[in-house]
């Protein structure tokens, strides 16, 4: 497949510490700040990921961060990368969307999933069941937010999920664009192709994507959907040096496995960028592992943004 669109870029600062980023609780705002005057220099969306605990290890809370970013940086787009279903009540969640993308002035993206963490939720005292049942969950999560944003009053009666004669107002103007994550292909890409206007996959090696996006197509088929109408999207650790013995020597074990960070020269990562755009796929959210330093934001605004067309 060859790139007949342009690529483009969103960025994920850590919301706490992780094994990419090392975080300093004690100046951890003023550095974000200083990271995203930077960022959004060079990225027209901004995204939060949503955990809440990574061991012992500082961590903010998801929806908090957002409001605090969306209240700072009033130009671009805002993201969840993404939001657990199981972690908020979804009329609830229906409810801060629609508040958020009101006083954003209509700048939310709304990614959403089905949660994964077992560790995290049975620490919160959350139930975690089967894959199968957390995406049955996700599907009718989506059906009452979706209900909520079309009818006032809004009615509906879901497995999971009930509303009786409940307003959403403002409802959200425009609606979000609902980007869904996660590509388990019986059940997870069936929801992706009714419901989802964009798709978060894993940034994954390319024969597995090539896989994914195959099955995805088969099931928006079953839907009447045409599979280019979904925007995809996928986040990617970037591990990025003017020298790539450097930089991979820094990724360490995160170049393993099937979800392998990036590790290399700003060169090679535009070849890898552009390997990532041949499959298809619309957007990349990027993490940074020099956070809270700007050498490499800055190294890939300088010698590999203005390559990719």
């Amino acid at each position: 497949m060859t790139a007949s669109h342009r690529l483009q870029f969103g960025y994920n600062p850590p919301t706490g510490d992780r094994l990419l980023e090392p975080v300093n609780p004690r100046t951890y705002t003023k550095d974000l700040q200083g990271v995203l005057d930077v960022a959004i220099q060079s990225f027209s969306s901004l995204w939060i990921s949503d955990h809440h605990m990574t061991g012992d290890r500082f961590r903010l809370e998801c929806w908090s961060v957002l409001m605090w970013v969306a209240a700072r940086y009033p130009g671009p787009l805002l993201g969840t990368c993404v939001m657990a279903n199981s972690y908020r009540h979804p009329p609830l969640l229906a409810k801060m969307v629609a508040s958020l993308q009101y006083l954003s002035s209509g700048r939310f993206i709304f990614g959403y999933g089905a949660g994964w963490t077992e560790e995290e939720y049975l620490a919160y005292g959350y139930e975690f069941p089967s894959a199968r049942e957390r995406i049955a969950q996700l599907d009718d999560g989506v059906r009452v937010i979706k209900a909520l944003w079309a009818q006032s009053p809004a009615t509906y009666e879901g497995r999971y999920y009930q509303v009786k004669d409940a307003y959403c107002e403002p409802r959200p103007d425009p609606i979000p664009p609902l980007m869904l994550a996660g590509d388990g292909e019986r059940y997870m890409l069936r929801v992706v192709a009714e419901h989802a206007d964009w798709w978060l996959s894993y940034a994954r090696r390319p024969e597995i994507q090539q896989r994914k996006l195959a099955v995805l197509a088969e099931h928006c088929r079953s839907f009447g959907r045409d599979p280019a109408a979904i925007k995809k999207c996928a986040p990617l650790s970037v591990f990025l040096d003017r020298e790539r013995a450097a930089a991979r020597n820094r990724a360490g074990t995160r170049l393993e496995g099937d979800n392998p960070a990036f590790a290399g020269d700003p060169a090679e990562f535009r070849d890898h960028l552009a390997e990532i755009q041949a499959l298809g796929f619309d957007m990349v959210q990027l993490s940074f592992a020099g956070f809270p330093e700007t050498d490499d934001l800055k190294l890939f605004a300088d010698q590999v943004l203005p390559h990719m067309s």
